[in-house]
């Protein structure tokens, strides 16, 4: 069983930054693909990057976010850059027992409970 908790959530404007986190239970961490996924008032949560050996990204945040992991603290990282009012919704972490990249939010497992993240003009 995997447990993630999300943080650094917030308020921005317009073509600034924020960086969430999201710390994993667990002692198999490095061994899990991560993805982070967003879902907007009135859409589909729909995903946003992953990473396990290496990383891929929606197309939509390409060149602005940034997905990490620091298997040491057991966190995974993203970091949000230029952010556009479109970029508002709840952010959510995931985690699969697998080594191989999936954009498919029916292939993770676990899910934390979501931060959210505004931007404003």
């Amino acid at each position: 069983q995997v447990q993630l908790v999300e943080s650094g959530g917030g308020l921005v404007q317009a073509g600034g930054s924020l960086r969430l986190s999201c710390a994993a239970s667990g002692r198999t961490f490095s061994a899990y693909g991560l993805g982070w996924f967003r879902q907007a008032p009135g859409k589909e949560r729909e995903f946003v990057a992953a990473i396990t050996w290496t990383t891929y990204y929606a197309d939509s945040v390409k060149g602005r976010f940034t997905i990490s992991r620091d298997n040491a603290k057991n966190t995974v990282y993203l970091q949000m850059n230029s952010l556009k009012i479109e970029d508002t919704a709840v952010y959510y972490c995931a985690a699969r027992f697998s080594a191989t990249m999936s954009s498919n939010l029916s292939e993770y497992a676990y899910w934390g409970q979501g931060t959210q993240v505004t931007v404003s003009s």
